[in-house]
């Protein structure tokens, strides 16, 4: 029973502690909402773990990470939370599209609201302008990248 205690609390800190890093980090590469940044970011992460930059260094870190993990931190890299505006984005470049939903359920979602948050993240370039464009599912918008972005 000890030991089970003990590996759930290195697991959550060995989670808590590889969210913040994604965080805090995830904004030094540029440019921001990209692949790129994401691989800049895995290739920064793999070198801080000892591994070279040769490709084949690479793939072995990659591999040793999985899928799961990798999920997750690919994840934590592309979202964003806006507390003072209430609202949680999701802007991965693999998608079509990036959304933006309210923290709290009854929260109404405002457009004006979402352009902001787009303003902050760096993400209004990135997007169609065109509000027509916009979709609106009942407590979440999905934006187009701009057809260059998504990928």
């Amino acid at each position: 029973m000890k030991k089970t205690i003990h590996a759930d609390i290195q697991a959550k800190t060995f989670d808590f502690a590889l969210s913040e890093l994604v965080r805090n980090q995830r904004t030094s590469f540029e440019p921001m909402w990209t692949v790129d940044s994401w691989a800049k970011f895995l290739i920064w992460l793999s070198l801080n773990c000892g591994f070279s930059g040769e490709r084949e260094s690479l793939q072995i870190f990659a591999d040793a990470l999985g899928l799961p993990l990798t999920i997750r931190m690919r994840k934590i890299f592309f979202e964003r939370t806006l507390e003072e505006l209430g609202l949680y984005i999701l802007g991965d470049p693999a998608e079509t599209k990036v959304f933006v939903m309210p923290i709290e359920l009854d929260q109404p979602l405002i457009y004006e609201k979402c352009r902001e948050a787009l303003e902050i993240t760096g993400l209004s370039l990135r997007l169609s302008s065109d509000s027509n464009t916009w979709l609106l599912h009942d407590q979440l918008i999905s934006i187009p990248w701009n057809s260059s972005e998504s990928g």
